[in-house]
């Protein structure tokens, strides 16, 4: 099968030349999907020196930052491969572990697999009260759509590409996790978990969510669970 590696950017000029080498070298057959959401870096520079001699990846750029979910929906217009997943640029989350996130895909027993962050791969230790709001929101969203995930917040998000046919995702922001949880559980589509590493960053280091898009998570699980 092939994999779709999309690759939401913003401001990632310390870190985009890396991530796509990692992407790159995992011996699967892919497509890498960059779409940068108006960077103010030199990050679009780089992006453009990147593709230069390749034909393997796409790059697609907004006039306007609009957020992660909106970069992510112009990505999900350009895929090609069987399989999805959604790769951050700023290094938290490992590629090295494709392999086992696609597992039960290919197996044939899911259709979403998320890399649960809490079920035991190593990590590194950071905010004690942005894991308590990660696992408050995973409580929330699960209570509201009756699943028992562990880690709704995560990056690695993975799933067959013909579920992208089923769905118009609407947020623009952060507010993409929430939504997508509700929808593809409303759907009764097959979902597992798999445990992953975790290379989290300081706000000093680039790290972006905040305490307001966890308020507005709070909102979108509600929202998107009984009314969208």
């Amino acid at each position: 099968m092939k994999l779709s590696v999309i690759i939401p950017v913003y401001n990632e000029e310390n870190t985009i030349e890396e991530i796509v080498k990692r992407v790159d070298s995992i011996k699967i057959e892919k497509e890498i999907v960059i779409v940068d959401d108006f960077s103010t870096d030199s990050t679009r520079e780089k992006l453009n020196e990147i593709i230069k001699s390749r034909d393997d990846i796409k790059v697609f750029t907004h006039d306007k930052n609009w957020g992660k979910g909106a970069a992510l929906r112009t990505g999900f217009e350009h895929v090609t491969g069987d399989i999805v997943i959604i790769q951050d640029a700023d290094l938290e989350y490992d590629p090295n572990e494709y392999k086992k996130l696609i597992n039960p895909i290919t197996d044939g027993v899911a259709d979403v697999v998320y890399g649960s962050r809490f079920l035991g791969g190593p990590h590194r230790v950071l905010y004690f009260w942005h894991y308590l709001g990660n696992r408050f929101l995973t409580l929330l969203s699960n209570i509201m759509n009756n699943i028992n995930l562990t880690d709704m917040e995560t990056c690695y998000k993975v799933f067959k590409s013909e579920i992208l046919k089923e769905f118009h995702f609407k947020s623009n922001r952060f507010g993409f996790e929430p939504e997508f949880t509700a929808k593809i559980s409303k759907k009764k589509y097959r979902i597992y978990e798999v445990p992953i590493s975790y290379y989290g960053r300081t706000y000093d280091e680039g790290k972006k969510i905040g305490w307001k898009d966890g308020v507005v998570a709070i909102f979108y699980i509600v929202w998107y669970r009984l009314f969208d």
